[in-house]
């Protein structure tokens, strides 16, 4: 295992496409809260309209020689763009507007790594290199993660690097994180 990180442009983000279904798929795999909600999930509905409405993108992944094998995105959005019609299905919101400081939030949006790279720290090292991208734009005080349901690994993961759990959207569906 040879592994190495590249920043993509988002000119070049076609190359995780494949990734991101499976993140899709493992997720409803994982999922015992609405499941069905996972079904329109995908590449095209989920990186490319973040990717679009974001401020900033970061797309770091992870290469074992040429092979992605796993990657973190991450973004900078106005605060508003989480107030969106799936966020708000039940009078849910990602977060309580009041407590984000500035107009805009960062937020490690999606984490991915393959089955059989998995428990070889290359979780941390992206999470690592996404947190020093989010934390380089200093008028930004407010990082999230939304953890889907089911995905308890996740969910301790993001805990272990100082995340607390903020609260749960959507019956449980999602759980937000916030930095402290």
């Amino acid at each position: 295992m040879s592994i190495h990180y590249e920043v993509i442009s988002e000119d070049n983000i076609i190359c995780i496409k494949d990734l991101c279904n499976e993140l899709m798929a493992y997720q409803k795999f994982k999922a015992n809260i609405h499941p069905e909600l996972f079904d329109s999930m995908r590449f095209e509905t989920r990186m490319i309209p973040s990717v679009k409405s974001a401020k900033a993108n970061h797309i770091i992944v992870a290469k074992d020689d040429d092979e992605i094998v796993g990657y973190a995105y991450s973004n900078i959005s106005p605060k508003e763009t989480y107030s969106n019609d799936f966020a708000t299905l039940k009078c849910d919101s990602f977060f309580d507007f009041d407590s984000v400081k500035n107009d805009e939030v960062g937020c490690l949006s999606q984490f991915f790594i393959k089955e059989g790279y998995r428990n070889y720290g290359i979780g941390s090292v992206l999470f690592e290199k996404s947190m020093a991208w989010l934390n380089s734009f200093s008028s930004i005080r407010d990082f999230f993660i939304f953890v889907s349901n089911g995905n308890d690994n996740g969910l301790k993961f993001y805990k272990s690097k100082s995340f607390k759990v903020s609260h749960q959207i959507l019956d449980g569906f999602i759980t937000v994180l916030r930095n402290d």
